[in-house]
């Protein structure tokens, strides 16, 4: 009794353990087939207007200004300007010690006349030779004088003349060594070289200077036509094929916020601004030029400012959320015969098409996802141009991003929401 008594509850047990194996793989072939629902929201494909940006950031600089560097060195013994100081074409900016220019030029003076008197020795030599080989001369010609003598007075006039066109040209040289000394002592003194502002002084008065011919000596100071400014700002190398001279653009001086200064695109650097260059972090800009058409007399040099710039307007153009669009990459048949004609090398263009990402946008059709290829134009911050593959009022994706970026397939089943003034999501 006891033996039978212990075989129905072994039974019980096994039977119920059994059933129970049975009813989880019942459960885990259920949710196996159970097709997965992704919640996203939409927006209907519709005209707009759309100007495309291109934002970079930069400085504030006058579009005239000139850096006044020394090219006399020595101690500045007048110094009549300071920085803000309005300032005419010629007016004296600064005046640095002139002794040793002085006593350059005297000496230069003294060099030139004492070259012209030894000049004015020689002619005076040099006539009276010239007059006694023409004397023998005459004389040889009547036989009455010999060719020795004839020679000896060629030879003394050929010397004398040498001797002379040689003091001409230390008479040169002295007059040019007496103008260099001029002009370096006229290096002493520096006038404004235009109208307008000093917009920086680095120097003090007592403030000794070094001065070059080769390379620029110690910068001075810098003046400034204010009534013209410019920002200039570095752009990216992408965006820079966007942009062309007379752009419009808003500058936004960060000293002034909240409020926007117009401007047009007056240049395009050529040369790339490269920063970081053989790291990680290298980056490749170009800098443009902005003239600021209402600056005023606020804005001043080395400002800190943000510009956006309208490269493209469009008007009642069909658009989507620019977050709808997303590459994927393009699958072809790769059973496609290939012709008794074409090369191996079809095959692996086959390969390289099979890799090439598309832009498309999901639309909601029968609460499922249905993938469109699209051509896309300008954008703003917002919304893209749709050239090609939509008619308009199609619901296409706008959210979530990770949906419309990994998530979603063709034929993907989806719910869509609304998103409530909370942005709550709310289920439709």
């Amino acid at each position: 009794m006891a033996n039978g008594k212990k075989s129905k509850k072994k039974l019980f047990i096994f039977g119920g353990l059994g059933l129970l194996l049975v009813v989880v793989l019942l459960l885990v072939i259920l949710s196996g087939n159970k097709e997965e629902v992704i919640s996203v929201q939409t927006e209907k494909v519709e005209k707009r207007n759309i100007t495309q940006v291109v934002s970079a950031t930069g400085k504030i600089n006058p579009v005239y200004q000139v850096k006044i560097s020394a090219e006399a060195t020595g101690e500045i013994v007048e110094l009549p300007v300071k920085e803000g100081d309005v300032v005419k074409r010629g007016q004296l900016l600064l005046r640095i010690k002139p002794d040793n220019y002085e006593a350059q030029k005297n000496q230069a003076e003294a060099r030139l006349a004492q070259s012209k008197s030894t000049l004015s020795s020689t002619k005076a030599q040099l006539d009276k030779v010239e007059a006694d080989y023409k004397r023998i001369q005459e004389l040889s010609s009547k036989k009455l004088a010999s060719d020795a003598e004839l020679e000896n007075a060629k030879s003394i006039y050929l010397q004398t003349l040498g001797s002379f066109e040689s003091m001409k040209s230390g008479v040169a040289q002295a007059e040019a060594s007496l103008k260099d000394a001029v002009t370096n002592l006229n290096k002493t003194i520096v006038y404004a070289p235009m109208n307008g502002t000093v917009s920086k002084r680095n120097v003090d008065l007592s403030e000794r200077v070094l001065g070059s011919g080769f390379s620029p000596g110690t910068e001075m100071l810098t003046v400034a036509d204010l009534s013209k400014m410019e920002a200039t700002v570095e752009v990216d190398e992408n965006d820079v094929v966007l942009i062309s001279v007379g752009d419009t653009a808003s500058v936004h001086v960060d000293a002034f916020a909240g409020q926007t200064f117009k401007g047009v695109v007056t240049q395009i650097g050529n040369s790339a601004v490269t920063k970081g260059l053989g790291t990680q972090e290298e980056v490749v800009n170009f800098e443009v030029k902005i003239l600021i058409l209402n600056a005023g007399d606020k804005i001043r040099p080395g400002m800190s400012c943000d510009a956006d710039i309208e490269t493209d307007k469009k008007a009642n153009v069909l658009s989507v959320p620019i977050q709808s669009v997303t590459a994927r990459i393009a699958k072809i048949n790769q059973d496609e015969q290939v012709g008794p004609n074409q090369q191996v090398q079809d095959e692996k263009a086959k390969k390289e098409k099979s890799n090439k990402p598309k832009e498309i946008v999901f639309v909601v059709q029968d609460n499922k996802a249905k993938s469109i290829e699209v051509k896309t134009g300008i954008s703003d911050d917002t919304y893209i141009e749709i050239i090609s593959g939509l008619k308009g009022d199609e619901a296409v994706v706008s959210g979530p991003y990770r949906a419309i970026s990994k998530d979603l397939e063709e034929g993907t089943k989806v719910s869509v929401q609304t998103k409530r003034k909370g942005n709550e999501p709310e289920k439709k």
